[in-house]
C-alpha cells in the first residue's frame, strides 16, 4: 500500500540534532527550557539548575533520534538468500522505550516481531533496530506498531508480518488517571498472519509464551 511505503522514510528536519548544528540554534533551545523552568516557579540560576537546559536539549536530541534514521540505512546488507526457508522468524521481548506525543512524557515496554519468509531473511539484529528507527521519535503506540510492521513488510516482502507491542504510559500512571498497573497492547498484522487463523494463532502464542512460563 502507499501509505505503508512513506512509513520507512525518513522524516527529514524534525530532529534535534540537526536543529542544533549552529550555536545560535542550541541556544535557542536552551533558552526555551530555561523560561520552562521560571514558569513553573523555579529559579533557572540555582546550583542544581543551571545546567538543566543543555542536558534537556542533549536527552532530547537523543530520545527523538529516530528523525535521523531510515530503514534501508539500518537495514544495510543484512538481507540473505532463505534458502528455502518458509517458517516463522520471531524475535521476542524487545526493550523499547519511546515518548507519547500527546504529553511527551515516556511509554515503555516490549516488542515482539515476527515474519514469514519469502525468500529472504534479516539480520536477527536488525528487527529491534527497526523497533528503534520508530520508537525514538514522539509517537503514539498504536501507529509505532503499524510503522514497524508496515516497514518489515516493505524491506522483505514476506508471506507475512506480525507484530505485537505490550508498553506502560506514564502519562496514565503519574497523571491523570494514575492507574499503576494498566498496560497497552496493540497489534498489526499483515498477510497469512491475517488471512490464516493457525499463523495467526501460533504467532500470539509465541508472543504470549512468557506468560505461561511465568
Amino acid at each position: 500500500m502507499p501509505g505503508d511505503r512513506r512509513l520507512s522514510m525518513e522524516i527529514p528536519g524534525t530532529s534535534l540534532e540537526r536543529r542544533n548544528e549552529t550555536d545560535g540554534a542550541d541556544d535557542e533551545f536552551r533558552q526555551l527550557v530555561r523560561r520552562q523552568l521560571e514558569l513553573i516557579g523555579e529559579d533557572p540560576d540555582r546550583e542544581g539548575l543551571r545546567r538543566t537546559p543543555q542536558r534537556v536539549a542533549t536527552a532530547l536530541a537523543w530520545l527523538t533520534r529516530g528523525y535521523e534514521m531510515d530503514v534501508e540505512h539500518v537495514v544495510g546488507g543484512a538481507l540473505f538468500d532463505a534458502e528455502g526457508a518458509t517458517n516463522m522468524v520471531m524475535v521476542r521481548d524487545i526493550e523499547l522505550y519511546s515518548l507519547c506525543e500527546h504529553h511527551m512524557l515516556p511509554f515503555y515496554g516490549r516488542a515482539h516481531v515476527a515474519y514469514i519468509p519469502n525468500g529472504k531473511l534479516v539480520g536477527l539484529s536488525k528487527l529491534p533496530r527497526l523497533v528503534e528507527v520508530f520508537a525514538r521519535r514522539l509517537q503514539v503506540q498504536e501507529r509505532l506498531t503499524e510503522q514497524i510492521a508496515g516497514a518489515l513488510d516493505e524491506v522483505l516482502q514476506p508471506m507475512g508480518v506480525g507484530v505485537v507491542i505490550e508498553a506502560y504510559h506514564l502519562c496514565m500512571m503519574m497523571r491523570g488517571v494514575e492507574k499503576q498497573n494498566s498496560k497497552t497492547i496493540t497489534s498489526a498484522v499483515r498477510g497469512l498472519f491475517r488471512s490464516d487463523q493457525r499463523t495467526r494463532e501460533e504467532f500470539l502464542t509465541l508472543a504470549y509464551a512468557h506468560r505461561a512460563a511465568g
